[in-house]
């Protein structure tokens, strides 16, 4: 049976990734892309959207909400330093694209409203559309099935400062809002230690993902050359997959080795640990917000990305750069 979903993005590198699994996945309906400021600019992110869908042959498929573009109380800060453009320097002509003309705020709140607890939405960017839906009806949380975060670490290092992993640095106001606000099913795919642990792809395992000779794997490289770059110029060691983790084990929940429950905050008056995450365990007696993932089978997640990387693709549009 397949799973009805939004995604809420920042598109780029990994982002697209998970766009790419929801559209082709077979167990997964795509309704809509809801767009957020995050990784590189929003008009880049919104171009990067097109291009999945295009090298999807999905061009015009699904729509694409146009939605907050800086965070609830921040000045918005990139990720530009680790994706560059987030594209891979890819191209097309824009004329056969257009973006919704409802405001993603309102597409979460109008497509939860309309199927109240059918749809689950994967949050893989900055959570400032999903507070704000918050704030604007108190009853949206009730009416989402699962919401699948990408954010935080389990009490661990962090991406973009020694505390604090990027989305929920971005928007930390925004973040706890989302964790206080009482959707029924959280999960939280972290950076540390989930992504690092279980979700990097060594080197030797990604230039053999990128050569599976479809269009999608040559977006593949081309979309995370720049980041499985950075990453290793860092002591990572291979390209990091959070974002189309959190949509696989949704789709493939046998995925999941050890998980527990955590009461998940997030800091945002310290500018030493802005955005900083805490997962407070069961000693606490604390009530739990969110089930966190402690150990992924990462040999499985790998499986899911070359199936869908093999996958055979027309573009609907051609692509400038992609081989």
């Amino acid at each position: 049976m397949s799973i009805p979903l939004i995604i809420d993005t920042d598109t780029a590198q990994d982002d697209c990734v998970t766009i790419l699994l929801a559209l082709l996945h077979p167990d997964a309906d795509l309704r809509a892309i809801t767009m957020v400021a995050g990784n590189v600019g929003f008009e880049q992110q919104v171009a990067n959207a097109h291009l999945t869908l295009n090298v999807a042959g999905k061009l015009g498929a699904v729509p694409v909400h146009l939605g907050c573009r800086q965070p609830l109380l921040r000045h918005w800060e990139s990720a530009e330093d680790v994706h560059g453009d987030g594209s891979g320097g890819l191209s097309m002509d824009r004329s056969h694209t257009a973006e919704s003309g409802e405001h993603a705020v309102n597409a979460l709140l109008r497509l939860t409203a309309e199927a109240p607890g059918e749809l689950s939405i994967v949050a893989i960017g900055p959570l400032t559309n999903l507070a704000t839906a918050v704030a604007m009806d108190r009853d949206f949380p009730s009416r989402v099935k699962t919401l699948a975060i990408m954010g935080g670490s389990n009490n661990g290092r962090g991406n973009i400062t020694p505390a604090a992993e990027f989305n929920f640095y971005v928007d930390p106001e925004a973040a706890q809002i989302v964790l206080d606000a009482g959707f029924p099913d959280v999960r939280i795919i972290t950076w540390d230690p989930v992504t690092l642990n279980d979700a990097t792809i060594p080197r030797a395992e990604y230039d053999r993902l990128c050569g599976l000779g479809t269009p999608l794997a040559g977006f593949f490289q081309r979309m995370c050359d720049a980041t499985i770059d950075y990453d290793e110029s860092v002591g990572i060691d291979g390209s990091t997959h959070p974002d189309s983790l959190t949509l696989a084990v949704l789709l493939h929940p046998e995925l999941v080795l050890a998980e527990a429950p955590y009461r998940v905050d997030v800091e945002t008056a310290s500018p030493l640990t802005r955005g900083l995450s805490t997962f407070a365990w069961d000693k606490f007696g604390l009530r739990p917000n969110a089930r966190v993932p402690e150990s992924v089978d990462a040999a499985g997640f790998r499986a899911v990305l070359e199936r869908l990387l093999a996958t055979p693709t027309v573009p609907s549009v051609p692509i400038t750069g992609l081989p």
